[in-house]
């Protein structure tokens, strides 16, 4: 035996060390426990183990191969495995398992399941998840410790005696491509004899469940060991066999397929056939049968490189044989072999199920399809995968007759060794065996909150080591977008208007965080009439997001869509007592300007959530004094091209709002650089989406402006607060300066009082630049020039020290200002200068 034969959180160990830490397995496991684990984290890891498995030329795969080798496996088989075992580990596969098995790809989050109630619930750790691992199935031990890992356990795995130790190289693989040392942590990987009973009992006198493989002896004897309470996984011996009915028991491809279900893993597998049924009575069918598939076989197996049984194995299959040729003088059986002894195939008359010896020998037997329930249900538990050949109008009848006997799922021949990704394994789902679903039911004070997790901690993932993508760069992200299934088109207020890529699964995660976020906000939807206002033409995004978000509150919801007869909007707010508002502030506000008699009579909106512009407080002052409004708040920030990104919670100013950490992790990088901007330093948004699966958004400047909020939130949530500063835009050169759109807007609503639009328009001058400050009609132009200059030191330097910049206030009408053409926003700069059209 290697003298490091264990690996023990991260470091291999002698026998003597192993046995020294055994005692102390229970608190090193609390300690790990202290944390929880993000499932994220553990899919990134795979992830990038799997294309390790996949390169010849990598060393883990190298290493890997050796161990397999020395485990008397086929080269055939080693490449396989690693494919399986890749394939199994890859970001999609495990994404789809999350989903299926557990609801989403982060189940832990402790999160409401109804937004009209205080019910928070959790897939959580069931703890400390033993596993004895079969000797037979390479892969089995490790892949279920990686489900473990999934689910947030601390993961003990025993593997036997002559165990090449490959379960420990993967998991120490596995472990090295996270360098948070949170995986090694949870993993402890020990090899030694079942006859060690000391060793076994202490491994597992901490165990919270035990995964167990093996004989029933063998599951039996783990049993009796564990701890009261402890819940035992029993992945038991099952038997798979093939049915098939007249018509195809003599098609070709149908043969074939048997074949090679039986000759992958050499029947190793619980999903590989021991017995091919037959639907009939007849005797006669069943040898003639036995004979046909006895040439497919001598066909197929000499091309292999087959595993060769044990000495205990091969006297099995020669005892089974024996048996069975003595029998054929009874007109019980009828044996057809490989000279060599590589395949048997047994035709036997009795119907019984009855357990292969492996290693390609397989029974063949008569069942009749209205006997399938009373011959096999005997025998349920150990039932597992039936390959099923028939036709059409068969298939379903026959499908649930097996299903009814106790088996556990049904595929067609060629198939019974394959599986799907999130597929139940013998009945049950893995993940959630290895996990325990707990809820906290609690009071009005938690209203608003939509995760207790948020008032414990931020959750953001480091980012990762790629360089920073710009808008303009955008559909470099596109390269990856095979998984796609819906497009949404961006409104090209930053740009040439572009198609963000996601799957419906990134649409529900996104919608439902946006849902948190509205909670956060204030939106009540026990009691809320909402109007959905946002625009449904070219910038549908907002419009459908909204309704999304709306229908995941499960809120009353009026989905008008932005329409030109602002009266008649507002009339209809009035007719149907809406109370609730969502749209675009430019908008919002003409709806109040042109409908004001009907709105002001009414007063009967109190809460207003605008997205896609900044709304001023000159303008939520007006809305709250003319018209009774309540509550003005950011109903999410975000972007059809990223998703959502942050949302505003009711202690939140007015450009603060909270980062959806379990969305998104957020970094502010300095104008100028990629390097983290100062604390309380403006810099630029760069988003990494953690699990967008229908294009990956790694590192993505978004084209916004701001600086993070130091301190804690009076809401009590501790996820990370930024502050909005405008779009990258908003920052333009002038005579030599630079200066920022924002500026001239807040000395604006500080100074006069001003509400209206603003825009800044960019002209070529002799000799000097031409900067044109436009405002909707008002006669404080004039004061306003005196307070600019006074007020912003860098606009003065270029106006009155260097002039080489001329400033002048411009009086317009509202129409007049120019905007997007899809999206209606206002631009905010409109550069004329010849060198930057």
């Amino acid at each position: 035996m290697n003298e490091f034969s264990h690996y023990w959180q991260g470091e291999w160990v002698d026998d003597a060390e192993a046995d020294r830490r055994l005692d102390d397995l229970d608190a090193l496991a609390r300690a790990a426990l202290g944390d929880r684990l993000s499932p994220l984290l553990v899919i990134a890891a795979c992830d990038r183990l799997a294309a390790t498995l996949l390169d010849p030329a990598h060393p883990v795969r190298a290493r890997l191969a050796e161990r397999l080798l020395a485990g008397r496996v086929p080269a055939d088989e080693i490449d396989r495995t690693f494919v399986d075992v890749a394939e199994a580990l890859g970001r999609e596969a495990l994404e789809q398992k999350l989903v299926r098995e557990l609801g989403g790809v982060d189940p832990g989050r402790l999160a409401r399941i109804d937004f009209r109630r205080e019910i928070f619930e959790a897939w959580v750790p069931i703890g400390v998840l033993a596993h004895v691992a079969p000797g037979n199935a390479p892969a089995a031990g490790a892949l279920s410790a990686i489900e473990g890992l999934l689910a947030g356990n601390v993961n003990v795995v025993k593997t036997s005696a002559d165990d090449p130790l490959f379960t420990h190289e993967l998991l120490a693989a596995l472990a090295d491509q996270d360098p948070t040392g949170q995986l090694a942590a949870r993993l402890v990987v020990l090899r030694f004899s079942s006859a060690k009973a000391d060793w076994l009992a202490r491994l597992l006198a901490p165990a919270d469940a035990v995964a167990a493989w093996g004989g029933e002896e063998a599951v039996a004897g783990v049993a009796a060991l564990l701890p009261p309470g402890c819940r035992l996984v029993d992945w038991g011996p099952k038997l798979s066999f093939a049915y098939l009915t007249e018509g195809h028991w003599s098609a070709p491809d149908v043969l074939r397929g048997v074949a090679a279900d039986i000759c992958r893993l050499d029947q190793q597998a619980c999903s590989s056939p021991q017995v091919v049924y037959l639907d009939t009575e007849d005797d006669a069918e069943v040898f003639a049968f036995a004979e046909r598939f006895a040439g497919v076989l001598a066909e197929v197996v000499p091309g292999l490189d087959p595993r060769e049984p044990s000495q205990q194995e091969r006297a099995e299959i020669t005892n089974t044989i024996l048996v069975a040729a003595l029998e054929e003088h009874l007109g019980l059986t009828r044996v057809h072999a490989a000279r060599d002894g590589s395949w048997h195939v047994v035709a036997d008359t009795r119907p019984a199920l009855r357990a292969s010896p492996l290693y390609r020998t397989v029974w063949v037997k008569p069942l009749p399809r209205r006997r399938i329930v009373e011959t096999l249900r005997p025998m349920r538990q150990y039932l597992q995968t039936v390959g099923l050949a028939a036709d059409r109008a068969d298939t379903a009848e026959l499908a649930r007759a097996v299903l009814t006997a106790g088996a556990q799922r049904v595929t067609v021949p060629g198939e019974m060794l394959t599986s799907y990704d999130g597929e139940p394994h013998d009945g049950v789902y893995a993940l959630q065996r290895y996990s325990r679903r707990v809820d906290v039911q609690l009071d009005a004070r938690f209203a608003a909150d939509a995760s207790l997790d948020d008032l414990i901690g931020t959750r953001q993932l480091a980012p990762p080591d790629v360089p920073v993508t710009g808008k303009a760069d955008f559909e470099t992200f596109q390269s990856d977008a095979d998984r796609a299934e819906v497009f949404f088109r961006s409104g090209g207020s930053s740009g040439a208007p572009k198609l963000s890529a996601f799957t419906w699964d990134d649409y529900r995660e996104h919608m439902r965080f946006g849902a948190e976020g509205l909670l956060a906000a204030g939106l009540d939807p026990r009691t809320d009439r909402t109007m959905n206002l946002f625009f449904g033409g070219q910038l549908y995004g907002g419009f459908l997001s909204f309704f999304s978000v709306l229908e995941n509150l499960g809120a009353v919801q009026f989905p008008m869509a932005a329409q030109d007869d602002h009266a008649a909007v507002a009339q209809s707010i009035v007719d149907h007592q809406v109370d609730t508002l969502l749209g675009m502030p430019n908008y919002l506000l003409r709806v109040f300007a042109e409908g004001a008699d009907v709105l002001r009579g009414y007063r009967g909106v109190r809460k207003i959530f605008f997205g896609g512009e900044h709304l001023g407080e000159r303008q939520r002052c007006w809305l709250a004094e003319e018209f009774g409004v309540e509550v003005v708040r950011s109903g999410a920030y975000g972007s059809v091209d990223a998703g959502p990104l942050g949302y505003q919670c009711a202690e939140a100013e007015a450009r603060v709002h909270h980062l959806f950490d379990g969305l998104q992790t957020l970094e502010i990088l300095a104008v100028d650089d990629d390097r983290p901007a100062a604390p309380g330093e403006t810099g630029r948004l760069v988003f990494t989406s953690h699990t967008r699966r229908g294009q990956r958004l790694d590192r993505y400047d978004i084209g916004d402006l701001g600086r993070w909020v130091p301190g804690e939130c009076a809401c009590g949530r501790r996820t990370p607060r930024f502050e909005l500063l405008g779009r990258s835009g908003d920052v333009f050169r002038s005579g030599g300066h630079f200066l920022n759109y924002r500026r001239f807007t807040a000395i604006a609503e500080d100074a006069i009082d001003y509400s209206g639009a603003l825009q800044i328009v960019l002209e070529e001058g002799d000799p000097a630049e031409r900067l044109v400050v436009r405002l909707e009609e008002d006669r404080r132009g004039a004061e306003l020039e005196r307070f600019l200059l006074a007020g912003y030191h860098d606009l003065a330097a270029a106006v009155q020290g260097d002039r080489l910049v001329t400033l002048h206030i411009e009086h317009v009408g509202r129409d007049a200002f120019e905007r997007t053409p899809s999206s209606g926003k206002l631009r905010a700069v409109v550069d004329r200068r010849p060198h930057n059209s």
